[in-house]
């Protein structure tokens, strides 16, 4: 079963087998998020552009792989310890919390735990993940457990986050900007072509990352972003 915690501090115990995206509406974050001196983890709270809201973190892995959700289109949704799971695993009593609960578009729902990489030859460690794993599944959501990611897309896209709020961007001039850049063209290209209907190249080069970030452009990321990088209209 899972325990889920409301925004009016009430607590909703359902069968896992019986949970559905919508039981998860009021629901808020199982554990707070601290903030204190010489903690051992660095805690934070992301707004994320998907929830147009603050997402919390309790580390700086988990920060960076929310990162990586918050730019993935493939995502709509996200909330960040979202239950608390509890079950029998064989006369073992387990309970867990996980990371992130992610749904998309096409109503597929993923569960997310992010772990070191070194952490995960811990047996300890794998036990509780593989119980999570097979519990997960079961029910027919997608289970995922993430360490650290490459470190050049993710410098790419914690770049591009600097660009992710869209009511900082006139919309006219988003879709002006995306319908002059309708043909591959390097950065510094995409710049001048934009500044125009920016009026400054500051401004331009701003509009042009956030259509990276809002993928109306693509690039190569796994190459760190520069002024030869080549943008192609998605």
């Amino acid at each position: 079963m899972i325990r889920i915690r409301s925004v009016q501090g009430h607590v909703d115990v359902v069968a896992l087998a019986d949970a559905r995206l919508g039981v998860f509406a009021a629901a808020v974050p199982w554990r707070e998020f601290r903030w204190y001196r010489r903690q051992r983890h660095f805690s934070g709270s992301y707004w994320s552009a998907t929830m147009r809201a603050p997402v919390g973190y309790e580390s700086r892995l988990e920060y960076a792989n929310l990162l990586l959700c918050d730019f993935d289109p493939r995502v709509e949704w996200i909330l960040s310890q979202p239950f608390l799971m509890e079950g029998d695993d064989h006369g073992t009593t387990r309970k867990h919390i996980p990371d992130y609960l992610l749904s998309r578009p096409d109503g597929s729902v993923c569960v997310v735990d992010v772990k070191p990489a070194a952490k995960l030859q811990i047996p300890a460690v794998l036990d509780s993940l593989d119980w999570t794993r097979r519990e997960v599944e079961a029910h027919g959501w997608e289970y995922r457990v993430c360490s650290e990611p490459d470190p050049v897309p993710l410098a790419n896209v914690q770049f591009l986050a600097g660009y992710r709020r869209g009511f900082q961007f006139d919309p006219g001039q988003v879709d002006a900007a995306a319908d002059v850049l309708g043909a591959p063209v390097t950065f510094g290209e995409a710049v001048r072509a934009v500044t125009p209907i920016a009026g400054e190249p500051p401004f331009a080069r701003s509009l042009v990352l956030h259509l990276l970030w809002t993928q109306r452009l693509r690039t190569n990321l796994s190459h760190l972003l520069s002024t030869t990088s080549v943008l192609e209209p998605t």
